[in-house]
Order: C-alpha cells, then structure tokens, then sequence
C-alpha cells in the first residue's frame, strides 16, 4: 500500500513570550485542528508535545475535545523530542487501512507556558498531609516537612543523562568535526534570506493559519546579515574557542502544526490540488550520547536510508534538514559526506558522494522560522511536500530528503518521492 503526505496547515512561529504567550499547548492547537478538519473528517488523530504538563495525559484527545470535533474520532498522543510529529507520521503510515484512510498528525509547543511544578519531596509530605485520616496524623505529618524540599522544581532544558544542554553537546560536536563559527553563521544568514524571500512570494500564504491575531511567522528577519550575526558573543562555551550563538541557533518557540498522511482512498476525501507526495520509506537511529554527539544519530539514519535504495547524496532533489543549531547542519552533512565514517561507523559500504548545498532549505529553515519542539516535524515536512510537487512540477521520481535530530541521541529521516 502506498502511503501518501499531503502539506498540512500550522500557526504561524512565534518567539516565546511574543503573541502566543497566553496560549497554552490546548488553546494553541485548536485553530490548526478546526481548520485541518474542516477540510476533512479524519478517521484518526495523532498529536504530541514535549513538554509535559500535569494538567492533561493524552493532549491529542484533549485538543480534539476542545476543537469540537466528532468526539468518535480517535486520538492518541506521542513523543520523541524534537522527532515528535515526524515520528507521529510513522506511526500514522502504519495504521492507515481501508476502515481509517485519513490520519491528521501533528504537533505543539506553548514554550511561554511551561508549567512550573513542585520538588518531589514537597509532593509527597503535601499529599501526606492532605491524606492523613485524624488530626493528630495531619499534625504529625505536617511537622515531617524537610525544609529543603519546599522549593519550586523548574523544569531543566539539560539531558537528564549528561546534565548538559543540547547548546552544549552542540559545541563539543562543533569541535569534534571542527565547524567554523562562519560557516555557521553563514547558514544562519541563509536560513532568514530564503524564509523571508519565501513568506514574500506567498510560499506560506496556504500553509498558515490565523492564531492569536498573527497571520505570518515573527521570527525571520530581513536585516540578518553575516556581520551582524558575527558581533553575537557565543551562549554555551563563553570562551573564544566558543561558536554557537543565539544568532546560528534556533529559539524558543510557539506554534503548533499539522500534516495529512493516508492512503490512495484518503487521497479522494481531499482536494486534487493539494500538494501531495509518497512516503516512501524512513529510518530512525539513535546513538550513545555517551560516545557520540547528542544530535548526529542523522547522520546514521540518512545513509542508511539512502544505501537502502541505492541512491547517493547527489540523487536528492531537495534536502530539508532541520536546524536545531546550524552548528549541527554541519556536523551531520560532514559526517555522511566523510567515506570513512559512512563505512566504519555507520556500517554502510555505498558512497554517499559531495552533499549538494544548493538543495538545502531552499525556503528557511529552523534558524530562521522556529522551533516549536513538537510542531517542527509536521512543520518541515509539509514544507517539504509543498516545495517537492512543485518541484516536480507532475512529473514523477523527484525526490526529498528531511531530516530531524532530537535529544537523546535520536534522529529521524524521511524520504519522499514526487507522484
């Protein structure tokens, strides 16, 4: 069964605490799922965030509920870091069947909204002071308090393994494969010229909807250039052997965002002309974050997805790679353009040839457009879908590469043909 993608809708990308910062993960999805579904009944829902919060289990069914959608709709949520919709997409193509042809994926991230929560600790001496059956227990427990424990427990943006931030494993992978600060921040410049050419020719006119009185995204700028990016002093390694900044980095952001997947009878319940392409195939790789760099599991995946169909690096119509740090971008594409590392560590003996850079982002990537951890991935695949049927322009075989890393050694790619 061939599995298809049709271009999604999202909000537009905000900065945190900009013009979504009362939404919260519910109230951000909603105008992306009302507007989803008002072109289609989907036969299922698979939504995810990152962030956790204490208030909801399963967002997914939550956001149906609130959207007024058919409540015999199925919902289920997932999770994978950075990867969320994306991998949410894999697990949609595997359901797809006759009985439920039609599966909306997606994404959100109130980053503005993350719930501030209570020590472990403090929890546990709360809920025994609320629980004891008589006075005297209630008194007992509440003189049980351990002082150290009555703190507010902020969420971390560090692995829990290492105790390091992604910025941080990002610079050791910097001078691992020894990335210049200018190249980074010449991928930045880049990033923001062709989202902000993109969003003037309307690329993301039929791909955004209204959210929060905004229509377009808030962060690429037209005024970004290589020597104001080059006066940004780096975020994580303070010192002058320091490269990543806030200017080659992706920021904190707002946004939700969703994607079709379905099959040939899903297909008749959307419009012809939507954008649409195959699904062909993807890998999911994850690394030792304890021997490897926390966000080149890439780097594993793609040549391994390429090897499979025995296509090179240069048989790739259009790459889409998501720019979690342009430090990052780099380090991946030296690694699957390196022979040596392709065959000794990922296990693949196929030449993978010279990475094409004039097929990368051609409309703006993270950098420059956001990154709603759990939006990105239906984010950049819809843009993808777009930009490849337009591509092709009806004529099959023209192919896509997007790839995401996320933390904890993870990546996902995908490979997409024109139809």
């Amino acid at each position: 069964m061939t599995t298809y993608l049709v271009a999604g809708l999202r909000t537009p990308f905000c900065k945190v605490e900009a013009q979504h910062k009362k939404s919260d993960a519910i109230q951000l999805s909603i105008p992306v799922v009302q507007a989803m579904a008002n072109i289609a009944r989907p036969d299922m829902i698979v939504w995810g965030t990152v962030i956790p919060s204490l208030r909801w289990s399963n967002i997914a069914r939550e956001i149906m509920a609130d959207a007024k959608l058919d409540a015999t709709i199925p919902a289920y949520s997932t999770v994978q870091a950075c990867s969320t919709s994306m991998v949410g997409v894999f697990q949609a193509a595997g359901m797809l069947s006759d009985h439920a042809p039609l599966v909306m994926v997606g994404g959100v991230e109130a980053m503005s909204q993350v719930q501030i929560g209570l020590t472990q600790g403090f929890s546990n001496w709360l809920r025994s002071v609320m629980q004891a059956r008589s006075f005297g227990a209630r008194i007992d427990a509440i003189a049980s308090v351990k002082f150290g424990d009555i703190r507010l427990d902020i969420p971390s943006v560090k692995n829990r393994s290492t105790g390091k931030s992604m910025g941080e494993h990002c610079e050791e992978m910097a001078k691992a494969w020894k990335i210049p600060r200018d190249a980074q921040d010449k991928i930045a410049f880049e990033s923001h010229q062709r989202a902000v050419t993109a969003m003037a020719a309307g690329f993301f006119d039929d791909l955004i909807v209204p959210a929060n009185g905004v229509a377009r995204d808030g962060i690429p700028r037209a005024d970004s250039t290589i020597t104001k990016l080059g006066t940004i002093r780096p975020a994580f390694d303070r010192s002058s052997a320091g490269t990543i900044t806030a200017g080659n980095a992706s920021p904190l952001t707002d946004g939700a965002a969703a994607i079709w997947v379905t099959n040939k009878r899903g297909r008749s319940k959307l419009s012809a002309s939507a954008a649409t392409v195959k699904l062909v195939d993807y890998e999911i790789a994850a690394v030792d974050i304890f021997k490897e760099g926390l966000l080149m599991a890439p780097a594993y995946a793609i040549p391994r997805l390429l090897a499979r169909h025995n296509l090179t690096l240069a048989d790739i119509d259009l790459w889409e790679i998501h720019e979690a740090f342009a430090a990052q971008v780099l380090c991946n594409v030296a690694a699957i353009s390196n022979e040596a590392f392709v065959r000794e560590k990922v296990g693949v003996s196929a030449q993978m040839g010279a990475f094409p850079w004039e097929r990368l982002n051609p409309n703006g990537g993270s950098v420059a457009l956001g990154h709603p951890f759990g939006a990105t991935g239906a984010r950049i695949l819809s843009q993808a879908v777009k930009e490849l049927a337009a591509m092709a322009n009806g004529k099959a075989g023209k192919r896509a590469i997007v790839s995401i890393c996320a933390d904890g050694g993870l990546g996902t790619v995908a490979l997409l043909e024109s139809i």
